[in-house]
């Protein structure tokens, strides 16, 4: 039996956009959220975020929060606040823009250095090649090379301007967050914690047993 729309489970990703500036972040995110497109817009400062109400299946609704963080190297040092609570990232380049390529690999290891998975694993994160409505000037080759050697799940072509690998790029990175959530539930749940007999009424020992406090999720 189907649920209902109000009876479906409900979920909250936070998913960060990073990337040099110009690479077209907000673009991309404004394109996703509301369908459209600006020639025009201003740096991001600091951070911004937009949400969207996804129905995943007929049993979940997902809340996108879409964090789009500033590239400038002065809020480098702010990074560690931004990515608290993040399931997701996406890591932007602009295929006219060797520079910003140059740029990825800051970004990833950034990521991977203060965001990890209960498991000490990297969060789940995407290559998008953004502005493919342009010529790029990276060779495909060494796009997938970075791509696997970052360790990225994988990469995609974007365009906000044409709405192109936008939704394609969204559905592949919630896929992946949902497998990863449900790995992590399988594997905290396989770890044994014995459990311990009350003491014996008879018993000379004068101390009871505790059971090993879990530690506190971070």
């Amino acid at each position: 039996m189907n649920l209902s729309v109000h009876q479906k489970k409900e979920k909250t990703f936070k998913i960060l956009v990073l990337g040099d500036v110009g690479t077209g972040k907000t673009s991309f995110i404004r394109q996703y959220v509301s369908q459209k497109f600006f020639i025009n817009y201003k740096a991001t400062i600091g951070s911004d975020f937009a949400i969207k109400d996804l129905d995943w299946d007929e049993n979940l609704r997902i809340k996108l929060q879409l964090w789009d963080i500033a590239g400038q190297e002065r809020f480098s040092c702010m990074t560690r606040v931004y990515y608290r609570g993040a399931v997701g990232a996406f890591v932007v380049f602009d295929v006219s823009r060797a520079a910003t390529f140059e740029g990825v690999e800051k970004w990833k290891e950034d990521l991977d250095s203060k965001l990890l998975l209960p498991t000490g694993e990297p969060i789940p994160a995407i290559l998008l090649c953004n502005k493919c409505d342009q010529s790029s000037i990276i060779k495909k080759g060494k796009i997938e090379k970075l791509c696997h050697d970052l360790g990225f799940v994988s990469c995609h072509e974007t365009s906000a301007k044409d709405n192109v690998g936008i939704d394609e790029a969204i559905k592949v990175l919630i896929s992946k967050i949902l497998q990863t959530e449900e790995s992590l539930l399988t594997t905290l749940s396989g770890v044994h914690v014995p459990i311990q007999e009350e003491p014996k009424k008879n018993s000379t020992n004068c101390c009871a047993c505790h059971l090993p406090r879990s530690k506190k999720e971070t």
